[in-house]
This record gives C-alpha cells, sequence and structure tokens, in this order.
C-alpha cells in the first residue's frame, strides 16, 4: 500500500496556497492549491531542457546563463552537469520559499544543486530580468536563457503581449542574447504559434519529446544565429511586429 503524502511545508501566495509534499525519502510534490507543478520522480523533460539548453557551452571560455524557474533543481542540475566549472548561472524564481526548500527537503534531490558557487539565485520576474538584460551593455546579455515554468506556451497565449512567450517577450529574450545564443523553453504540449514567433523572430527552433507514449511535454530549442547583425535581427523582427 502505497504511503499517504504529508505536507511539510506551505506557504499562502496570489495565486494559491503553494506546498511541499513528501512520502518516503524520494517522493516529493510541489502543489499550488490543487495543481501539482512537480513530480519529483517525473522529471525527464525538465533534465533533457537544462542538456540541450547548455549544451552548445560545454567548451565556452566563461558562458552565462540565466534559467527562469528553479522548482525541485533537476532543471538546474543539468545544466551544471553540462557547463564547464567557469559559468555564471543566475535564477530567476519568484517565491524565496522554494530556493529554501532547494537548499534543505529537496537538497538531495539534486545533489544541492542551488548552492554550487556557479550558481546566483534572485528573487523575481524572469521576464522583467530578461527585459533589462535586452537593454543593458554586452557585457549582460546572456549565452542561453532556460525557462522552466509550470505555464508553458499554448494556444491560448496573447500571440503578441503575453510577458513570457507573446511576440515583444521573444524580440526581449533574443536582445537579451549573445550571438549564437540559445532560448530553450518547457511547455505542456507542442504550440504552433509558439513556434511560428521564434522562427519570425529570427530562430532557428527545433523541438524534443522527451519520454514515451501519451501527452509528452515539450522542450522547444530556439538558435540565435550568430551571423546575423544584432540590429539586423531587431529591425526584422519589429517590422513583424508591427504588421
Amino acid at each position: 500500500m502505497a504511503q499517504p503524502w504529508k505536507t511539510i511545508a506551505r506557504i499562502d501566495t496570489v495565486e494559491g496556497t503553494l506546498e511541499l509534499r513528501q512520502r518516503g525519502d524520494r517522493d516529493f510534490l510541489i502543489m499550488i492549491g490543487a495543481q501539482v507543478l512537480m513530480n519529483s520522480l517525473s522529471n525527464r523533460s525538465e533534465v533533457v531542457l537544462g542538456q540541450l539548453g547548455c549544451g552548445h557551452l560545454k567548451e565556452h571560455l566563461q558562458p552565462r546563463v540565466l534559467v527562469g524557474g528553479l522548482g525541485m533543481g533537476f532543471t538546474l542540475r543539468a545544466m551544471l552537469d553540462t557547463l564547464p566549472d567557469t559559468a555564471q548561472v543566475v535564477v530567476a524564481e519568484l517565491n524565496p520559499v522554494v530556493s529554501d526548500w532547494c537548499r534543505g527537503p529537496l537538497s538531495s534531490l539534486t545533489s544541492s544543486a542551488v548552492t554550487d558557487p556557479r550558481v546566483e539565485v534572485e528573487i523575481g520576474d524572469v521576464a522583467a530580468m530578461i527585459s533589462k538584460s535586452s537593454k543593458d551593455n554586452a557585457e549582460k546579455r546572456f549565452d542561453a536563457i532556460v525557462l522552466d515554468l509550470y505555464r508553458g506556451p499554448h494556444a491560448k497565449t496573447d500571440p503578441r503581449n503575453d510577458p513570457l512567450y507573446g511576440s515583444r517577450a521573444i524580440e526581449n529574450a533574443r536582445a537579451a542574447l549573445n550571438p549564437g545564443g540559445v532560448l530553450a523553453v518547457w511547455g505542456e504540449a507542442y504550440d504552433e504559434g509558439f513556434d511560428k514567433r521564434l522562427k519570425n523572430a529570427g530562430f532557428m527552433v527545433t523541438t524534443r519529446r522527451p519520454g514515451r507514449g501519451g501527452l509528452r511535454h515539450v522542450v522547444f530549442l530556439a538558435v540565435l544565429q550568430a551571423n546575423i547583425s544584432q540590429e539586423g535581427r531587431r529591425r526584422k523582427t519589429q517590422s513583424k511586429i508591427l504588421q
């Protein structure tokens, strides 16, 4: 007989009660209200997201990477295992309690990835961080942006104004990346509209669906070509947005 779930931590948020539940040594859930955000025994797509998002940086001298959403730390762990020791990884997380959980009861799942010396956790909105980086000088740009949020792009996403997956947000992400950089995004399912918006912004896009059978999560991998000038890409995308 399966053990019952125990709530070991909870906090009220504007979206509902955020809870951490546990049964056994390594079986955890993160819930918000009645919705399961993460299950520690189902993390294949998160691991692949981290691997693909940083795969091009294995030999990079000093890569700078942004990850939106900490969760249980599986994506972060996969990124750290892929990146060189010289990397700088900025994690944008809205809820400081999630960082506390990853340093505490969840730490054994990822060998305490959040405490790796390459990692800096910033409490805040990843969309705002991307927007700020898009306006800063080249030193503040990223070689990869990895979005591992519990709501990915979907058919009802506002195609222009969604703060993460709309065309304006994609333009910000593109401007915040170094040439040759990668935008990697987790989704619950494939979304054709998001795929098209990435391509319209000048990205080369591929998708992966880790796992087997049934409704599988998807990883969007958008590569910013290094041989197109930053200003040229900006003008092209702005023109498409205004059309």
